[in-house]
């Protein structure tokens, strides 16, 4: 790890490529091959890429704009940027170029870096809009025929670079030299849950602190490997693949295409790994089709392992005591089910796993764990670099994120507000002084917008976004996200919505997983024609009613949330969508304009009508706009009675 005097990311850069300039830094997978750069080719790729940035006119306090999927050369860009004095600002790749103009627009983006013609196309599209006067594209193809003088190759780029390196010797390492500390690193855009999006500056000491009090609390050193596949855009891979790589000097790995992240996890094997809940939802759903595709004897023994795991998986990966007979059906489950699982999933080598973005279901946490894979949640925000709680190994609770991190503060407001302080809070938000005062209070506590509360051994427990948290017309709580939660572990639900705060019940929409209820229904002899047909279909409505009333029948057994359990409920004819502006580019649901969107279907649940038409307008892939719709069916579910302990604590 560096040395503290190493306080802005170029330095540590530097630092690496004299001290480790053979190691590798990045790795890339291109057409199948793994392709692996050293810290000393970094250094010399950042090198020429600022230079040539400029010579182009790019200097102190400007913003770059950078855009694709993890690339080596989209993380020099950053750390190009930074060694001029200018800011880089990623955007989501996935984002269309409507939605980029807001954030090219408000953090006056002159410069952008970008993967590829799908993005070049976006940013000509918008040039009417909001003009970029230069557009830098690492890779050509499709690009022949473009003429557009703003656009040039990442190649002439660096070009132009070395030959104003050899024409200004001095240039590069005096303006990393003048970097300081205090300077802005980064702008993150917010997702827009609520509203537009707010830049978030953070510094390079806020960052880097928080990215060596991480390492130092995982121990983690530079023979670890990671892979990038997530958002560049999103804090979290900013915190992970970005600054503790700088300060650890561990290798990050990119793979192919979003398409072969699997196959490269597996090919890479990484001992450090960080996935939001959904992708470990999905990974599990492609585990179950997998085991019902088997024969009878295989899922028999996937079954007896898992209730093995179930038993103690958990207390032997943390240490505690187990009983002989029990660690010896382990071992068993571990020779037979547990490594080959983990070994398909790429998670062999794994000596610490991440989640984060939004809350884990606690089944889905423990099956993980029951495995052997050291998962742990953190906690944080886009305003504290990811970073306000970790869990230490040995002390994993389920329904909890651990205690505060160190260098980390938090306390718990009188509205049971989460409020943090510490080494990775935001400097400000970008152009919005009033945003950031109202933002941090007095005391310098950014206030999160959560609702928790802190357990007896200091672990904080995230109830849901303060918000969101309301009561039924009879006064029990209601905590939706608590409840889609449990719902989202089943296999067959990708998404869940629910309504009730000042209702007589709970209410929810629920999207079903393509393929998982589709392996379901084929192995049931069921014909459909696409996703509307199937979600229609008379048995995968009561096959989701059942899932539904196992999670009423876990609410009923919750002192606080007994009286939550969901009444109603009815499968979407279509999957929520980013670019419908149902869910967040981070992919969490923006539960009030789904709420305003669909008023008609949720009126109609909590009516007690059977069946609602509905007709949405949607986006396609390819620009176009269209509609969907379908009639509905409306369906009941069984509840609970409250268990008696929950009784007894209500």
């Amino acid at each position: 790890m560096q040395e503290p005097s190493a306080t802005t990311f170029p330095r540590l850069l530097l630092a690496h490529a004299q001290q480790r300039p053979g190691s590798p830094a990045y790795r890339e997978k291109d057409l199948g091959i793994w392709q692996t750069y050293s810290w000393a080719q970094a250094a010399q790729e950042v090198r020429a890429l600022a230079c040539g940035l400029a010579a182009l006119g790019f200097a102190r306090g400007m913003n770059l704009a950078v855009v694709g999927d993890n690339r080596p050369r989209l993380y020099w860009a950053m750390s190009a940027a930074q060694a001029l004095g200018g800011v880089p600002v990623p955007l989501y790749q996935d984002a269309i170029g409507g939605e980029m103009v807001y954030v090219l627009d408000d953090a006056e983006i002159d410069f952008a870096i970008v993967e590829d013609q799908e993005q070049v196309d976006k940013l000509l599209e918008v040039q009417a809009q909001r003009a970029v006067r230069h557009i830098v594209y690492e890779d050509p193809r499709g690009l022949r025929g473009y003429d557009h003088p703003a656009l040039m190759s990442y190649a002439r780029l660096q070009e132009i670079g070395r030959e104003f390196d050899r024409a200004n010797p001095g240039f590069f390492d005096a303006a990393v030299e003048a970097g300081s500390p205090e300077d802005t690193a980064i702008i993150l855009y917010t997702s827009g849950t609520t509203g537009k999006p707010k830049g978030v500056c953070h510094s390079h000491r806020g960052l880097i602190g928080a990215a060596r009090n991480g390492c130092a609390f995982d121990g983690l050193v530079p023979g670890d490997d990671v892979l990038s596949y997530l958002p560049m855009a999103w804090v979290g891979d900013n915190l992970f693949s970005y600054a503790q790589a700088l300060v650890a000097g561990f290798t990050v790995n990119c793979p192919e295409s979003r398409d072969t992240v699997m196959t490269d996890l597996r090919e890479i094997g990484p001992t450090y790994y960080f996935a939001p809940p959904r992708i470990y939802e999905n990974l599990l759903t492609q585990v179950m089709i997998r085991m019902e595709d088997a024969g009878w004897a295989k899922r028999r023994l996937f079954r007896w392992a898992m209730n093995v795991a179930r038993r103690c998986g958990t207390d032997i990966l943390d240490g505690r005591p187990v009983p002989l007979a029990e660690r010896l059906r382990y071992a068993a489950g571990e020779a037979l089910i547990y490594g080959p699982l983990r070994n398909v999933l790429g998670m062999s080598r794994i000596r610490v796993g991440y989640t984060a973005g939004e809350a884990i279901g606690p089944d889905l946490f423990r099956f993980y764990r029951s495995i052997g894979v050291n998962l742990k949640q953190f906690y944080g925000q886009t305003e504290t670099c990811a970073y306000v709680c970790l869990q230490p190994d040995g002390k994993v609770k389920f329904d909890s994120v651990g205690p505060a991190a160190p260098g980390m503060e938090i306390r718990i407001a009188d509205n049971g507000e989460v409020l943090v302080r510490g080494v990775g809070l935001l400097k400000s938000y970008y152009k919005r002084d009033d945003a950031t005062r109202e933002a941090i209070n007095d005391e310098g506590y950014f206030m999160t917008g959560d609702a928790g509360v802190i357990d007896a051994d200091g672990h904080l427990k995230i109830i849901d976004r303060a918000k969101d948290v309301g009561k039924l017309a009879d006064g029990a709580m209601f905590a939706p996200k608590y409840i889609e939660n449990k719902l989202k572990f089943f296999p067959y639900i990708k998404e869940a919505v629910a309504f009730g705060t000042g209702r007589e019940r709970v209410c929810a929409f629920i999207n079903i997983d393509f393929d998982a209820v589709g392996n379901w229904a084929e192995r049931r002899h069921l014909p459909y024609a696409g996703y509307i047909d199937l979600a229609a279909q008379p048995e995968v409505i009561a096959m989701i009613g059942e899932c539904v009333a196992q999670v009423n029948a876990d609410l009923a057994a919750d002192a606080m949330l007994a009286g939550s359990q969901v009444a109603r409920f009815l499968i979407l004819h279509k999957e929520l969508d980013p670019d419908d502006d149902e869910l967040t580019r981070t992919r969490k649901v923006r539960r009030g304009f789904i709420a305003e969107k669909y008023a008609a279907l949720v009126d109609a649940l909590f009516a007690g009508r059977g069946e609602q038409f509905i007709e949405t307008r949607v986006k396609f892939e390819d620009g176009r706009e269209g509609s969907v719709s379908a009639t509905l069916k409306l369906v009941d579910v069984k509840r609970f009675p409250p268990a008696a302990g929950a009784a007894r604590a209500a």
